[in-house]
């Protein structure tokens, strides 16, 4: 069962992928948002994903596709590309504000862990991520999405 920051992940992964902007957005709620509820983000979130939720299911179906597909079907591709933005902010956002809770806890003294990761790179069970020693070939550590949306 994943969470929803793994579906958010999932949902800003299936997005940057090649391929028509509207068959990437489709692939993202169905394989991802679909399972992401509401109650489970952060409030400050919760409208936010409401309205992806709901732009992308606006359309009723033809017989044969879902609600989902009618939607992208009838989208403007800059409308696609502005809601694919919305998904991958979402993402972006759900990041920030676990890392937030997590300095709090930090600066409270409290350990804590992200998905199973701690902060500095390795499972909960020990293991280092990636099959690596918390580097990448080549000696430079590997950036998570953390990392890499504080840039």
């Amino acid at each position: 069962m994943s969470t929803t920051w793994e579906q958010l992940e999932g949902a800003a992964l299936s997005l940057v992928r090649s391929g028509p902007i509207k068959d990437r957005l489709a692939d993202a709620y169905r394989n991802h948002l679909a399972y992401v509820r509401a109650e489970d983000l952060p409030e400050a979130l919760r409208e936010d994903f409401r309205a992806c939720h709901d732009a992308l299911t606006r359309e009723r179906p033809l017989r044969g596709e879902d609600a989902v597909r009618a939607t992208v079907r009838k989208m403007s591709s800059t409308e696609a590309d502005e809601l694919a933005c919305s998904v991958v902010r979402l993402f972006a956002a759900i990041v920030r504000e676990c890392a937030t809770d997590q300095a709090h806890a930090l600066a409270k003294g409290n350990s804590v862990a992200l998905n199973g990761v701690s902060l500095n790179g390795t499972a909960l069970n020990g293991a280092p991520l990636n099959g690596f020693n918390g580097h990448a070939a080549g000696g430079r550590a590997k950036k998570g999405a953390a990392q890499v949306l504080a840039l």
